[in-house]
C-alpha cells in the first residue's frame, strides 16, 4: 500500500479505525510483520520489520551496544522518514515511557504513554493515548518470551507479539526473530512503538539453548 500524509479525524477512530501515528500502516486484513534485531547482522542494535513480500516496514538503526543506558529511540518508515520517538520519563517507578509523533523537539506534548501496572514483578503494560477520545490499551504476557497480546478496553485483540516459525521446516527461529501481527484497523507503527517500548522495559532474558539465529525471509 502507498504511505499518503493525511489528516484524520476522530470520528475516524470511532468507527473502529485506531490511528495513533499514521494511518497510512492501517490495514484491511491481519498484516503479520517479521521483526529483526539487527545487533544480528551489524555492529549496535536496532529492529527492521518486513513484510511477507520481504519489504522493509519499519526500522530503529543502529543506536549502539549500550541499549539500557539510552533514553529515546526513532521509529522511522523504509526511505527513513522519522514516524514516532518514544522516550522514557524520568524519574518513574514504573517504568514510563511516552511517544511523540515525528522526530520529538523540546516542549513537544506526548501523544501516548506506556508504563507498568505495578513496580513490583512480571506485570501487564497499561497503555494510555492523549487524542480526546481516551482511548487505553492493555499489554498482557512475556516480551521476553515473546509472548504478548496487546487489547482495547473492550478486551479485543489489536495485535500480538508471539515466536516465529519456519513454515518450510516448522522450526521455531531464535527470539531475535520475532512476528508483530497487526489487526484490521490498528495502528501498525503505534504497534511497533510499542514493541520498541516492551524491549526497553522488559529486555531478554538468557537465549535458550537451541534457539535458531536467522535473517528474515520471504514467506511463500
Amino acid at each position: 500500500m502507498g504511505l499518503v500524509e493525511e489528516t484524520f479525524s476522530k470520528e475516524e477512530n470511532n468507527m473502529g479505525k485506531r490511528i495513533v501515528v499514521d494511518k497510512a500502516y492501517l490495514y484491511e486484513e491481519d498484516k503479520p510483520l517479521t521483526v529483526c534485531k539487527t545487533s544480528l547482522f551489524s555492529t549496535g542494535d536496532g529492529f527492521a520489520a518486513y513484510d511477507c513480500n520481504g519489504d522493509i516496514i519499519f526500522r530503529v538503526d543502529s543506536y549502539g551496544p549500550d541499549t539500557r543506558d539510552n533514553d529515546e529511540f526513532v521509529l522511522m518508515n523504509a526511505t527513513g522518514k522519522c514516524l514516532l520517538t518514544v522516550k522514557r520519563k524520568r524519574p518513574t517507578l514504573h517504568q514510563r515511557w511516552e511517544g511523540f509523533l515525528g522526530e520529538r523537539s523540546e516542549g513537544q506534548k506526548p501523544i501516548f504513554s506506556v508504563r507498568r501496572s505495578s513496580i513490583i514483578g512480571r506485570c501487564t503494560m497499561e497503555v494510555d493515548v492523549y487524542d480526546g477520545t481516551g482511548e487505553e490499551y492493555t499489554i498482557d504476557g512475556d516480551f521476553s518470551l515473546r509472548s504478548c497480546l496487546i487489547y482495547d478496553t473492550e478486551k479485543r485483540t489489536v495485535a500480538e507479539i508471539k515466536r516465529k516459525v519456519d513454515a518450510s521446516t516448522n522450526v521455531m527461529l531464535g527470539r531475535d526473530v520475532f512476528t508483530l501481527e497487526i489487526k484490521p484497523g490498528f495502528d501498525g507503527a503505534f504497534a511497533m512503538g510499542l514493541v520498541l517500548v516492551l524491549d526497553q522495559i522488559n529486555g531478554d532474558d538468557p537465549v535458550e539453548i537451541g534457539d535458531e539465529q536467522v535473517h528474515p525471509f520471504v514467506e511463500d
